[in-house]
């Protein structure tokens, strides 16, 4: 038995007041590639903001990375983002500042106050994410896949335990999408860290093979022994 980075028990999931998700019960244990799979509007979305802390859990039962998100206050989601990193379709770069500046604002975001050591944690993660030379470059001046790899280069800053994804391959050609999909599972392998991928890309999934959770119908079904496609 591997040990939880994600635990829920009989959760809810809700956008304002509408309910997205009921009797959601999943396990992601860590160093686990899991995908979450489903059409688009049966709540990946709201279930990947509920673990990362933009929706607030209000019935049910759910730890993530050790933060019990039934009592999580606006006070401690930066706490609980900090053990996370997060991978957003539309990349949410900072357009006006250079790939090295988007990175130092999040690491000051979230405490680091060092010069040297921010600028050594760049250099780390863009070659981690093989855009070592590209830090003085502006994000428009980056292809689409580039792009992606900063945002991937910034969810590593602070060395998360869990990465989750919200349909990272989403905007990229098929060529540029296997080479994303190359580098979260070379992560995962090489440093340990949990990676949940949002997708509706079955030619991704049927390339990269791993564990489906699946989204229909209000629930959450796993699919870790089914084979769907």
């Amino acid at each position: 038995m591997g040990e939880p980075i994600i635990e829920i028990r009989e959760a809810k999931v809700y956008q304002g007041d509408n309910l997205i998700l009921e009797h959601v019960n999943l396990i992601v244990n860590k160093g686990e590639f899991v995908y979450l799979v489903g059409k688009t509007g049966t709540g990946k979305s709201s279930l990947l903001k509920t673990l990362y802390g933009e929706l607030p859990l209000k019935d049910g039962e759910a730890t993530v990375a050790g933060y019990d998100l039934k009592t999580l206050t606006w006070k401690s989601v930066p706490y609980l983002r900090r053990t996370l990193g997060v991978v957003f379709q539309d990349f949410q770069l900072l357009t006006d500042r250079n790939i090295n500046d988007n990175l130092k604002f999040v690491l000051r975001a979230t405490g680091w106050k060092d010069e040297k050591l921010m600028d050594e944690k760049i250099a780390d993660v863009l070659d981690k994410v093989g855009l070592k030379s590209k830090g003085f470059k502006m994000p428009f001046e980056l292809s689409g896949g580039e792009q992606q790899r900063v945002d991937i280069a910034r969810a590593l800053l602070n060395s998360p335990k869990l990465i989750l994804a919200d349909e990272p391959t989403g905007n990229l050609d098929p060529e540029t999408s296997d080479e994303i999909m190359q580098l979260l599972f070379h992560i995962a392998r090489e440093y340990g860290t949990t990676i949940v991928m949002a997708t509706h890309d079955y030619i991704v999934i049927q390339k990269f093979p791993a564990r489906m959770i699946r989204t229909e119908k209000g629930g959450v079904y796993d699919n870790a022994n089914i084979n769907m496609l």
